[in-house]
């Protein structure tokens, strides 16, 4: 069975249709690129699977599990995590902290073992910090652990909300544009951070980007989507040569 399957999704915002049958999978240990224009539908494509919306029609599994419906909260703890466009740390945390925070999933104590602070909650505390630490050993974060996130360069931000992910141990990461706002040096850093993430932590990763450097560099396959369908599939060489694939973006199929 894929790791992921997605059969016919279609969400309609009252009058708009984002997306219209979409469907997908992807198996263990892909690394997997879903680009179009602006407006396309990817980001809600992403926003249906990590659970922040309930789909009009059609269904998504993993790990064969079905999850439309779920919050994502419930998704998380499957072993999906996301990053998003626009970061979303939490600013008054330390570096550190918000990595132990996104260890919530498998805290493996409850409410009354941390009231008590019994020594199953002091010694889940213990791994969640060694967890934590490795992570940002890693990423090359380490010298970062004690900073507040809005102090940091952009480019380092982005690597943070990329470790805290790392943090819930998924088996899917969905990176939602992780190139946008860097420059040319992050953006390499990126790349090899993510080829170094999918070989060290064996995941599948499934990522929208718009930089054709970051997709031709990382990922085996490409989906494309417009105006929420499906165009094309296929590997960053062959979608480069699509004539449909150029239409959608340059509005001509001659170049």
């Amino acid at each position: 069975m894929p790791l992921l399957k997605i059969f016919s999704l279609t969400q309609r915002f009252g009058g708009l249709q984002a997306l219209s049958d979409f469907s997908f999978q992807m198996e263990e240990f892909e690394l997997v690129g879903l680009i179009g224009p602006n407006g396309a539908g990817k980001t809600t494509v992403f926003n249906i699977v990590s659970g922040f919306y309930k789909p009009t029609e059609g269904s998504v599994v993993f790990d064969r599990k079905p999850i439309s419906g779920l919050k994502p909260h419930q998704i998380t703890a499957l072993g999906m995590a996301r990053t998003f466009q626009n970061i979303r740390l939490w600013n008054n945390m330390t570096v550190l902290d918000n990595l132990r925070l996104a260890s919530y999933a498998w805290l493996g104590y409850g409410f009354w073992n941390a009231v008590l602070r019994t020594k199953r909650y002091r010694q889940a505390e213990r791994d969640i910090e060694k967890h934590a630490r490795e992570i940002l050993e890693i990423m090359e974060l380490t010298d970062y652990a004690e900073e507040f996130p809005k102090n940091l360069p952009y480019g380092l931000q982005r690597r943070v909300e990329l470790a805290r992910a790392l943090t819930s141990k998924p088996r899917l990461l969905l990176l939602d544009e992780p190139a946008a706002g860097l420059n040319s040096a992050d953006v390499d850093d990126l790349i090899r951070h993510i080829r170094w993430i999918h070989d060290k932590f064996k995941l599948s990763i499934w990522m929208i980007e718009h930089q054709m450097k970051v997709v031709t560099a990382l990922c085996q396959r490409l989906t494309v989507i417009d105006f929420g369908c499906v165009i094309a599939t296929g590997t960053p060489e062959e979608i480069q040569n699509n004539p449909s694939v150029i239409k959608a973006y340059l509005g001509d199929e001659t170049l």
